[in-house]
């Protein structure tokens, strides 16, 4: 059964630093393409960053340019989301999401309908 399952969440204060994992089993996630998005509640689902499944090319939104690093170990069948100067807009359920279907050559950071399967999230919160 293929499945993501995030992991690295919690409560951190302004400032702060965390490390997201998503990992994949049932499939390996090695060429393909892998999202990581934000929800709050009220909001429409926020991408953060993808990474391509062909070269790890990584994309950031806004948002998540200058503080988030998105990395992948394959041999690990782990992609993570390494989160620096956390602010309190940075809360919200954090989610992986990975596309089976294409080639990997790209990835979408605003555009979470393109991609198959998501993990069940992981909730981050920021307390100043």
């Amino acid at each position: 059964q293929l499945q993501l399952v995030e992991s690295g969440g919690g409560l951190v204060r302004v400032g702060g630093s965390l490390t997201l994992s998503c990992v994949a089993s049932g499939f390996g996630l090695d060429n393909h393409s892998v999202g990581w998005f934000r929800q709050v509640p009220g909001k429409e689902r926020e991408g953060l960053s993808c990474i391509t499944g062909r070269d790890g090319s990584t994309y950031y939104a806004d948002s998540a340019e200058g503080r988030f690093t998105m990395s992948r170990d394959n041999a690990k069948n782990t992609v993570y989301l390494q989160m620096n100067s956390l602010q309190s807009e940075d809360t919200g359920v954090y989610y992986c999401a990975v596309e089976v279907q294409t080639s990997g050559a790209v990835c979408y950071i605003y555009n979470p309908i393109w991609y198959n399967y998501w993990g069940q999230g992981t909730q981050v919160t920021v307390s100043s």
